[in-house]
């Protein structure tokens, strides 16, 4: 089958490699449409030293089930995927814990190759059914939408709180988005007027990066991809406030701890998130989706999709498998 792989001198290129096999309680998926996240770029720069085929966010249709009288009924279905795969064994996926196994493998992330390719497994217990009236370009934003969820199910935040969502990125837009529906005053930094018309078309208030906006918010989601959204974030806090980082960068990060012990921040890392929720977010229509997409490119031609995904404005870059 034909995949994208980052091979172990760090390139990355179209290639021919084998067809997937599912191990036991694994399904066999035919990928149908993947979306470009910042995380793939982040890993063609050397994030997490991984090789083999990269991409998270995907919808497809399972092919294949290896599981001894199964009887799910996926076979045949849309499906999309939470990415962690647990060992099964150790304490953490005995406490619901699985994306912090010790032994985990990642879709696209970590020892697990993931959706650039025609054909990907996950365990059966990851997959979820689409609805039929999802289209692909809405299921494809399910994975990114259950990260931004993720954040509720960590912080207890009140709806009348003061909220800033540093990043005008995909996943920034769509943290904006749901805290705006959960009943927060939101508001966005960012760069991109272009991304930032989009936020103002919502409702959410927009504020530009090179601006002041120090100690005025109870709860700041780091979403900037980069070292100095870090400190913008920080410097916007309340004292006793809540910094959610939700950044990931192939560099490393310099900080300075005093103001945060200071001022009692509280830090929270915040990572993979719900599907079930996020599904149900985009079958009832509260994510406006079709807004938030720049361009869809067949598979053959995704070096260019990640080169046009790569560019500063650039919104969700979707590769299309489907002939």
């Amino acid at each position: 089958m034909k995949a994208f792989v980052i091979n172990a001198r760090g390139e990355a290129a179209l290639r021919e490699i084998p067809h997937p096999v599912p191990a036991d309680g694994e399904a066999l998926i035919k990928v149908r449409m993947a979306g470009i996240c910042r995380t793939d770029q982040e890993l063609m720069k050397g994030y997490m030293d991984f090789k083999g085929v990269p991409g998270h966010e995907f919808v497809g249709r399972v092919v294949e089930v290896n599981a001894k009288d199964y009887q799910g009924g996926l076979i045949g279905k849309r499906v999309v995927g939470e990415i962690n795969c647990g060992c099964g064994v150790c304490s953490f996926c005995h406490s619901e814990m699985e994306r912090h196994c010790p032994d985990r493998t990642v879709l696209g992330i970590s020892s697990r190759n993931g959706a650039f390719a025609e054909y990907l497994t996950l365990p059966l217990k990851n997959l979820h059914a689409v609805h039929d009236h999802v289209i692909d370009d809405e299921a494809v934003f399910v994975e990114p939408i259950a990260a931004a969820l993720e954040i509720l199910e960590q912080v207890h935040i009140e709806p009348d709180k003061k909220v800033l969502v540093v990043g005008d990125g995909k996943l920034g837009m769509l943290i904006a988005r749901i805290l705006q529906i959960h009943g927060c005053d939101v508001f966005c930094a960012g760069k991109s007027e272009a991304k930032l018309g989009i936020l103002k078309k919502w409702g959410i208030a927009i504020l530009l990066n090179d601006k002041p906006f120090p100690g005025k918010y109870d709860i700041v989601v780091e979403a900037s991809g980069s070292p100095d959204g870090f400190q913008i974030a920080v410097e916007a806090l309340k004292p006793k406030g809540t910094l959610v980082l939700k950044s990931t960068y192939a560099g490393s990060l310099t900080l300075d701890a005093t103001p945060l012990v200071i001022n009692e921040i509280r830090v929270q890392g915040s990572r993979c998130g719900p599907f079930a929720p996020a599904l149900r977010f985009i079958e009832q229509g509260l994510i406006a989706t079709e807004d938030m997409i720049d361009e869809w490119y067949p598979f053959d031609e995704i070096e260019v999709a990640l080169q046009h995904a790569a560019q500063p404005d650039a919104m969700k870059v979707l590769v299309n498998f489907k002939r």
